[in-house]
């Protein structure tokens, strides 16, 4: 055999041109505008994958983190140097909305935190709070309780 006898055994296959007159008119099949409707346009295989991999954001409206995290409540903050201040013994968020050292949210008692950030000499019982570690510690050396 010789090389000017060798023959494909394949027919070379051709892409088919359109948008050049004939029976398929204006976009010629190619949709509208875009990347894929203007000629030479060849996307890359391996680029096409990594594309549809990408995730695609949607309903999550312009600020995400507050539609995604919505139904997280956040609770009000509070320091122990604040509660020095406070009348009573009882320390529960409906009577630190009482005393005005916490706004009511939504005409509701809302989430407290008591942090730890100052001095207190006083005896308290805390009830329905979410407390610090430190501010645990200094509730109980001033002979407190937490419940």
């Amino acid at each position: 055999m010789q090389l000017h006898e060798l023959k494909p055994t394949t027919k070379n296959k051709t892409a088919k041109r359109i948008g050049r007159g004939g029976k398929r008119g204006k976009t010629s099949g190619k949709g509208h505008k875009g990347q894929k409707a203007r000629a030479g346009n060849s996307t890359r295989p391996e680029m096409r994958e990594i594309i549809k991999k990408l995730p695609k954001l949607r309903g999550h409206g312009i600020n995400r983190a507050k539609t995604v995290n919505a139904d997280k409540v956040l609770p009000i903050v509070i320091n122990v140097a604040v509660l020095e201040n406070f009348q009573g013994s009882d320390v529960t968020p409906k009577t630190l909305v009482a005393e005005g050292l916490v706004a009511s949210v939504r005409k509701k008692a809302p989430a407290v935190k008591i942090l730890g950030n100052g001095e207190l000499s006083k005896k308290l019982n805390v009830q329905g709070c979410l407390v610090s570690k430190t501010a645990k510690e200094k509730i109980e050396k001033a002979g407190g309780s937490i419940s």
